[in-house]
């Protein structure tokens, strides 16, 4: 018990120690708190007037109210709004007006941003203010502008102020490669531009502002290019020797100058220029390049033909070839260049042709032809143009189709041709006999003719009613393939014959053809003149004219069996050629006699007066 008491005494001086420790700090607690309220209040000042320390686009409105503040800042605003805001950026001078790119403030919301810093209810108003007065701000107001205006602004300052980057490059003179040493470059940053430009127009200040440029280092320096420009000069340091089996080729110097393309626009690598290195392979080409040949037929005595084999081509590989040029060209040494060449297949090889089973004759016709030179050229210009084309089994031949339009591009020349029932000097004269004999190659083969028209006169050099007009385009030849293999239509123009033949699978037909007689239906017009060297009621007759006619042809046609396969029959009306007929003019009619008569004096003039 005696030894408790001392420990019972301790805890109770502890125990008043603390108890008076807690009601100092509670006092202090309460002094502090006291000198808190006091400053706040202290520095609270009025609610309806901005804080000190405030400011707004560079405008102290301390101690305004929020609408004397906005006043003043549109007032001045407004003064403002004509005069213009000097811009630099390189030396360069930009001036802008605020009306120009109809720009915006609002003022209302600064005033509004500006007294809620400085706001709040007493203690906390008072402690906003204090802190406005050791650290002021300055309210930047929201700025609206009319957006197209800006983005062309902003274009037109980029393109006085932007100058891109030179890169450094390389340059010839002659066969000599230097190196031409880059810049920097400055480029307008236009999103910091932007903001830049906004705020100073919305400033009430007229102070001159920079504008944010940023500056673009080369990315190909010197340093970059010197490997290159030792590979250039390497490049044109000898001539480059071009090689394909025994042939061989050399490209000075010079010629390697122009087909090297230095780096460019950023290029770190060397290349051929592409159109020099055209016009070079394109040369190079005509001397290597053979072209593939089709499999053929060449006709045979006894009306055969013989399969000519199809032979591949050879076509120089250009791509490869320039690689392969552009790398010798950087060797310095064994500077040869093996040119790659490519196989080219014909387009109808000797299999393919085997199977179109063409091997004979299955019609043809010759017919004989002259005129002036024009007509001539015609007949064998427009025969090189369907020779040698080709029918597929159950296809239609059409003469137009095979011809095109008989044009002077073309090569065709004004001969004889007729025209309207007349004969008329027109393009294309003497294409009528080509389509005449290409009809009767037809006929004589047994093949269906689905498109024939007569000419307009009689011609009698043809075969009677055989004849056939063609006229571009609406005036056709046509006739079907029904042979079941393909057919191969050849024209032979002799001196002063066409021939048409037509080689397929010879399929032995019989042909019998019945022909009308030519028969008269009418009378030819008479077309007379009046001459006055006749006497007259004489009658001269220059020419008795041909009277209209017509004939008709039967053909049927019959197989190898002796199968009728079909019978056609083609009318043919001919136009009449009018009768010239010149006359004497008439006879002068006869003058009359005029009667004459005796005067008497009446019988009161004889008698006298009575």
């Amino acid at each position: 018990m005696a030894a408790s008491e001392p420990a019972a005494r301790a805890r109770r001086r502890a125990q008043a120690r603390s108890r008076a420790r807690t009601r100092r700090l509670a006092w202090s607690a309460a002094a502090l708190l006291a000198v808190v309220v006091a400053i706040g209040f202290a520095f609270a000042g009025s609610s309806s007037h901005l804080a000190s320390g405030t400011s707004i686009a560079g405008v102290d409105v301390s101690g305004l109210t929020p609408a004397a503040a906005r006043r003043e800042l549109e007032r001045r605003s407004a003064g403002l709004a004509e005069v213009p805001v000097t811009f630099t950026a390189r030396g360069l001078t930009f001036r802008l007006r605020p009306r120009e790119l109809g720009v915006k403030v609002d003022w209302a919301g600064a005033v509004a941003n500006a007294q809620h810093s400085g706001g709040g209810m007493g203690i906390v108003r008072g402690y906003r203010r204090l802190g406005l007065q050791l650290f002021p701000q300055d309210v930047v107001p929201h700025v609206a502008a009319y957006g197209a205006a800006v983005d062309y602004e902003l274009g037109q300052l980029a393109r006085k102020i932007d100058r891109p980057a030179r890169q450094a490059s390389l340059v010839r003179h002659g066969l000599h490669v230097s190196i031409a040493a880059g810049s920097t470059g400055y480029v307008l940053d236009a999103q910091a531009a932007r903001q830049t430009i906004l705020a100073a127009l919305a400033s009430l200040s007229r102070t001159p502002v920079a504008l944010p440029v940023r500056l673009e280092q080369p990315s190909v320096t010197v340093a970059t290019l010197s490997p290159v420009q030792q590979l250039a000069a390497r490049a044109l340091a000898a001539p480059v020797r071009l090689t394909l089996g025994t042939q061989r080729w050399r490209v000075a110097r010079w010629q390697l100058a122009t087909l090297l393309r230095l780096p460019r626009a950023g290029e770190t690598s060397l290349a051929l220029d592409p159109a020099a290195a055209d016009r070079f392979f394109a040369r190079l080409r005509r001397r290597v390049d053979h072209r593939a040949r089709d499999a053929t037929w060449a006709p045979v005595s006894g009306g055969a033909v013989n399969l000519v084999p199809s032979v591949p081509g050879v076509s120089l590989d250009v791509g490869r070839s320039a690689a392969a040029l552009l790398a010798a060209a950087q060797r310095p040494f064994n500077r040869v260049a093996r040119l790659a060449v490519m196989q080219v297949q014909p387009q109808r090889g000797t299999a393919a042709a085997a199977k179109m089973g063409i091997t004979g004759t299955v019609g043809g016709y010759q017919t004989i032809y002259g005129g002036d030179p024009n007509r001539i050229h015609n007949v064998q210009l427009v025969a090189r143009l369907i020779d040698g084309k080709l029918i597929a089994p159950g296809a239609t031949f059409s003469f137009n189709g095979a011809t095109g339009d008989r044009t002077a591009a073309k090569g065709f020349l004004t001969a004889p041709v007729i025209i309207n029932g007349e004969v008329q000097t027109a393009l294309g004269g003497g294409v009528c006999q080509v389509s005449t004999t290409t009809f009767n190659a037809a006929y004589e083969a047994g093949l269906p003719i689905t498109d024939r028209t007569n000419h307009a006169l009689y011609i009698s050099h043809y075969p009677l009613g055989r004849d056939a007009t063609v006229n571009y385009p609406n005036v056709d030849l046509k006739f079907v393939n029904d042979t079941g293999h393909w057919l191969l239509l050849r024209t032979f123009v002799g001196p002063y014959s066409l021939g048409v033949v037509l080689y397929g699978a010879p399929q032995h037909r019989r042909i019998e053809s019945v022909t009308a007689p030519l028969v008269a239906v009418g009378n030819p017009p008479v077309q007379k003149t009046v001459d006055a060297t006749l006497k007259p009621g004489q009658v001269v007759v220059d020419d008795p004219g041909v009277p209209p006619q017509t004939t008709s042809v039967e053909r049927k046609v019959y197989s190898a069996s002796g199968k009728l396969l079909s019978d056609q029959t083609w009318y043919s009306s001919y136009r009449a050629v009018p009768k010239i007929v010149r006359v004497g003019p008439k006879a002068p009619p006869k003058k009359k006699v005029k009667a004459t008569t005796t005067p008497t004096t009446p019988r009161s003039a004889r008698l006298g007066p009575g």
